[in-house]
């Protein structure tokens, strides 16, 4: 049964292997491209301006005050009406 799952193992390795063998390589047609030297030339494009550095806002504490006794004033208006 080992020998069996062995062949099975090497034969599906060595399958795809001898197919690559068998593609001839006689490349008939084939494509040359030949590109002529150009010259490029251009500027380097900027914009127009000063360039402004920012610089980064401080850590500031938050404005928003959490109100401790909230829940019992609440509770004290409503025992006015």
């Amino acid at each position: 049964m080992k020998a069996l799952r062995w062949l099975t193992v090497m034969g599906a390795l060595l399958l795809p292997a001898s197919a690559g063998l068998a593609q001839d390589s006689g490349g008939g047609n084939t494509t040359t491209y030949d590109f002529e030297d150009d010259l490029v030339t251009g500027d380097l494009v900027r914009p127009d301006g000063e360039l402004l550095n920012v610089r980064r806002r401080g850590s500031r504490s938050s404005l928003i005050r959490i109100r401790e006794h909230f829940i019992p004033e609440m509770l004290k208006s409503v025992e006015n009406l």
